[in-house]
């Protein structure tokens, strides 16, 4: 599960990419609805396109780099020379050969195999050959090969006979996960609105990423996102894996952070406003929901199973209208404008509607089950006293410096710390003795939430600055050990 959830993390470099895709397609793609014939604006679209033509690349290289200990840079050298061999030795025209037919003649697999599965597949490999063999010392004549520069050379070998295992295994591997992904989308929107439902449930575990990547890229044929932005898809049908989402994130989860502000105490009600008010902003304009969902997502369990409920219905109904939007990052406010007048874009301004009516839903279903089983959500919980730091400490460091100190007390101190890494909104940490941490201390720093992932694994969820957390606990910690 930790070596999982670790692939899940190093995802996000990637995705987190799919931005400068998206703001270029969408800008390109406002000008030429101005100017079809707009140069600049075919110009900037082919910008955009470029990314996401390449997105397997992308994933070869940062898969690599974020799962090598050190986050170097000749990891993810060697997750690019693995994926060009194996691309390479597998493509139509050299498979063809082997087999000794035309290219057309060819397994379609091997088309397809310049995808985002094989480009995960080698970035592992890469990442584990650097983190067992960039320290090792050859004799004195190979010297120059040592190290670092070891792993490419490595990584290069390993791809030549992960091409031979691919030669037969892909095809089976391929045809799996077609007819897995065409099992869903041949649901039609049941099949969305199924997806939208396990993509909620999974968030805990951090293993929705893995889900993603058969949804939105071309890892069964699907593509959401790629076939969006580059205009390729059907109309009616891309975006489906996508347009649900907008209603939850942009309206839906703002609502239930204000029915969770309207249900708590008077005396906490300060405490959770700087909560949800800051959670609530983010998953309007970015999509960023994780520091909303894991503020109640174990503190009111009902309330999240809710929510993938939720999320699930919202999916099932913009497909079964039809209505259609993508987005590059997530389903935020940023996204919806720039993808609005996207060719494959239909009725997008319902989605607006169906998020007011979710909003509402949200509220009030949010406040009468709080109220009814006396939920603990953000300024609900018992009173637990205060963090004992004198006014001396605060003035003498900065908001993040005292906050992060604060953390560390509470996972045990620095030496209960075995190992420091984040994600995008969370903080992800292996301590020696989970029995030394204190969950409510961590809490009562401001943070939205934690979640113990295992025997010595812990998550604290920050949101999306959480790299700057990242380095100030690393730092202090560094600096006490």
């Amino acid at each position: 599960m930790k070596y999982i959830q670790a692939i899940g993390r190093s995802l996000m470099l990637p995705v987190a990419v799919l931005p400068a895709a998206a703001i270029l397609a969408g800008i390109g793609n406002w000008i030429t609805a101005v100017n079809e014939d707009s140069v600049i604006g075919q110009f900037i679209i082919n910008a955009g396109t470029s990314i996401l033509d390449n997105i397997a690349i992308l994933f070869a290289v940062g898969v690599a780099i974020g799962m090598s200990r050190e986050k170097d840079g000749a990891a993810a050298l060697s997750g690019l020379v693995g994926f060009l061999v194996i691309t390479q030795l597998l493509s139509s025209e050299n498979v063809a050969g082997m087999m000794g037919v035309a290219e057309d003649d060819a397994p379609l697999a091997y088309s397809g195999i310049d995808n985002v599965f094989i480009g995960i597949i080698v970035g592992l490999v890469a990442a584990a050959l650097y983190n067992r063999f960039s320290h090792v010392k050859l004799p004195d004549a190979l010297a120059f090969f040592s190290g670092k520069r070891l792993v490419p050379i490595l990584t290069a070998a390993a791809s030549v006979g992960l091409a031979g295992i691919f030669f037969f295994l892909w095809p089976v591997v391929y045809n799996g996960l077609v007819t897995f992904g065409t099992a869903i989308s041949g649901l039609g929107p049941a099949g969305a609105g199924l997806y939208g439902f396990f993509n909620r449930l999974l968030i805990p575990t951090g293993l929705h990423h893995a889900l993603n990547q058969v949804f939105w890229f071309d890892l069964a044929g699907i593509n959401d996102i790629g076939n969006y932005w580059s205009s390729e898809g059907e109309p009616g049908v891309t975006g489906r894996y996508m347009a649900g989402f907008f209603p939850i994130m942009m309206f839906g989860l703002p609502a239930a952070a204000l029915a969770m502000y309207h249900t708590a105490k008077t005396a906490q009600r300060k405490q959770a406003a700087a909560l949800l008010l800051a959670a609530g902003i983010a998953s309007f304009f970015t999509g960023v929901t994780e520091p909303l969902e894991f503020s109640f997502m174990f503190l009111a369990p009902l309330l999240f199973v809710v929510h993938a409920a939720l999320t699930g219905l919202s999916l099932f109904i913009a497909a079964s209208f039809e209505w259609m939007a993508g987005f590059g990052f997530s389903a935020g406010l940023v996204d919806f404008v720039l993808g609005f007048v996207m060719p494959l874009a239909q009725q997008p301004y319902m989605l607006i509607v169906q998020g007011l009516v979710f909003a509402a839903i949200y509220y009030f279903l949010f406040r009468f089950l709080i109220i009814k089983f006396d939920l603990k959500t953000p300024g609900r919980q018992e009173e637990t006293g205060t963090e004992e730091t004198s006014a001396g400490e605060e003035d003498a460091d900065s908001e993040l410096s005292a906050q992060s100190a604060r953390i560390i007390a509470g996972l045990g101190g620095a030496a209960n710390i075995a190992s420091i890494d984040s994600c995008a909104t969370r903080l992800r940490l292996e301590v020696h003795d989970m029995d030394a941490v204190d969950e409510d201390a961590i809490r009562r720093t401001g943070v939205p939430g934690t979640n113990i992932v295992g025997k010595h694994s812990i998550h604290v969820i920050i949101g999306p600055s959480v790299q700057f957390t990242e380095e100030e606990v690393r730092k202090q910690v560094e600096k006490e050990q």
